[in-house]
């Protein structure tokens, strides 16, 4: 008779409530979060992050903590560790950040690996979806676990890794709808785990051989990407000094069949922005300084600066006046159409401009100011001013900006600076 599965997972944020919603079509889920706010809100049936449509979330949701011998699937949210005590699955989804000085902060994973600990038993299987450098789960977590649990790995309890690819505000690229990279700590376990995911993720499964391998294949995913874009940002420097709009060299460039099609801009968010570090801090731990990895980081870490400097340029060349003149920026959060604000780069761009002692006003529809200015200690607006700018800056292309008619909120004479490329009509861009 095949082994029924009762599914905790531990972190309900943009990764875990979307895979934790998928799980409960098909299996008895709890969802587990410390933060107590959060799991009243899930409880309500709303999303605040908009990962998962709050009629999506109110179809699974449970009033009761499912039993393992029953037949109620679905998503019970829950902060009481009791309420994860029977499940025998547990999938870990918590934020992998860096530190102030762009090392790897693993403490999340250490307190949730705490937490599984603490009602852990034999024959459990503890997956990590969060990203990580090579060696984290089983060198890093696994002692934590066996630590505080008093079991042995591979004995009595198992694990697994398999990284996220949620792509946050993507409503066509759903959990479902990615390739699922799999692994376990042991062949077997390797298969259970693929089986797993393969029951409800639609595109399909790619089981690695190791723990080790997927967890480095999702590492390299965004350094690739990271690596491509720092290329693009120092093209469109290049090409600034040149007096040639580097949109349109790209657009001409791409013309060709295996051109890849990246766009400068500012690289931010929790995966992109973040997972080098992890790569590089391990290489830097073997002994090997990775040049290209950490160029790229420093090269698209320091784009917020930059285009602070060349809209204040623009302002000069315009003959404004810089200090105190009226900015509107346009986006605060990491990337368009959605409310996600971690490590955002936009922030940058603020501080960078308000360095020049320019008098700074962030218009974001998509953002909850209250977590923007606990973050960030930022104020933002989510409705457009009523009033009339020196220069506005597009930073974030969320779709209501398109619409908007920015002539009408710029003074005479007055600039446009559209750092994404996207406006029809602007003075200047990245």
């Amino acid at each position: 008779m095949e082994k029924k599965y009762k599914i905790a997972v531990i972190g309900l944020g943009y990764v875990g409530l979307p895979l934790a919603r998928l799980f409960a079509t098909q299996y008895p889920v709890v969802g587990f979060d410390i933060n107590q706010k959060r799991i009243d809100e899930l409880n309500t049936g709303i999303d605040s992050t908009l990962e998962v449509e709050n009629n999506v979330l109110q179809a699974v949701l449970l009033k009761e903590n499912p039993s393992l011998e029953g037949e109620n699937n679905g998503l019970y949210c829950s902060a009481n560790i009791d309420d994860i005590r029977d499940a025998n699955i547990y999938i870990v989804t918590v934020p992998t950040p860096v530190d102030k000085h762009n090392r790897p902060d693993l403490t999340p994973l250490y307190k949730s690996s705490e937490t599984v600990a603490k009602v852990l038993s034999k024959g459990d299987i503890v997956i990590y979806e969060s990203t990580v450098y090579p060696g984290v789960t089983e060198e890093e977590c696994i002692p934590v676990l066996e630590k505080d649990s008093g079991l042995k790995f591979n004995q009595d309890f198992f694990a697994g890794y398999s990284p996220e690819r949620i792509n946050p505000g993507d409503k066509e690229h759903t959990v479902e709808k990615i390739l699922k990279v799999t692994s376990g700590s042991t062949p077997e376990i390797g298969k259970i785990v693929d089986n797993l995911y393969k029951s409800v993720i639609v595109a399909g499964t790619h089981l690695a051989p190791t723990i080790k391998v997927a967890e480095a294949a999702k590492v390299i995913e965004n350094s690739q990407r990271d690596i491509n874009i720092a290329f693009v940002n120092e093209l469109a420097k290049i090409f600034n000094l040149l007096d040639i709009d580097t949109h349109a060299v790209l657009e001409a460039a791409g013309t060709k069949w295996n051109f890849l099609p990246f766009k400068p801009g500012l690289v931010g968010g929790h995966c992109i922005g973040v997972d080098p570090y992890y790569l590089a801090q391990k290489a830097q731990e073997k002994g090997y300084h990775p040049e290209i990895i950490l160029a790229g980081r420093r090269l698209n870490d320091s784009m917020g600066e930059y285009v602070a400097s060349q809209l204040v340029k623009t302002l000069i060349r315009k003959d404004i006046k810089v200090n105190g003149a009226k900015v509107l920026n346009l986006g605060i959060t990491f990337k368009e159409n959605c409310p996600d604000v971690r490590n955002t780069k936009a922030v940058d761009v603020i501080n960078g401009l308000a360095d020049y002692a320019l008098d700074v006003t962030t218009f974001d529809p998509w953002a909850n100011p209250e977590e923007v200015k606990h973050e960030y200690n930022l104020h933002v607006v989510n409705k457009i001013p009523d009033e009339k700018f020196d220069a506005i800056i597009l930073t974030v292309a969320h779709k209501e900006f398109i619409d908007i008619n920015l002539n009408n909120y710029l003074k005479e004479g007055g600039i446009i600076y559209d750092v994404k490329g996207v406006l029809e009509e602007c003075d200047s861009r990245l």
